[in-house]
């Protein structure tokens, strides 16, 4: 799936001249993704690839709206033992 490159584009500079572009690492990450899905939109797997990543997403996204009520209510248990041993 991945080609190994070789030659002088694979040298690392000299020490201390290195330095990571930020936005350049973005771009080449979405356009790996980009090219992953691409490759993968046209195979069956990709169907139970994409419905599983929608339930992750789901699940993540009710987890983190349950948080703050879970949040809230253990911060409310701890006031009231606090206020009860003051």
């Amino acid at each position: 799936m991945f080609h190994r490159i070789e030659g002088p584009e694979c040298r690392l500079p000299a020490a201390g001249k290195f330095t990571i572009n930020r936005r350049e690492l973005v771009n080449n990450l979405f356009l790996k993704v980009y090219v992953l899905f691409n490759n993968l939109k046209d195979r069956e797997e990709a169907q139970d690839l994409v419905e599983y990543a929608l339930l992750i997403t789901l699940v993540a996204l009710a987890a983190v709206t349950g948080i703050n009520s879970v949040a809230s209510a253990i911060n409310t248990v701890f006031t009231n033992i606090s206020n009860t041993l003051a």
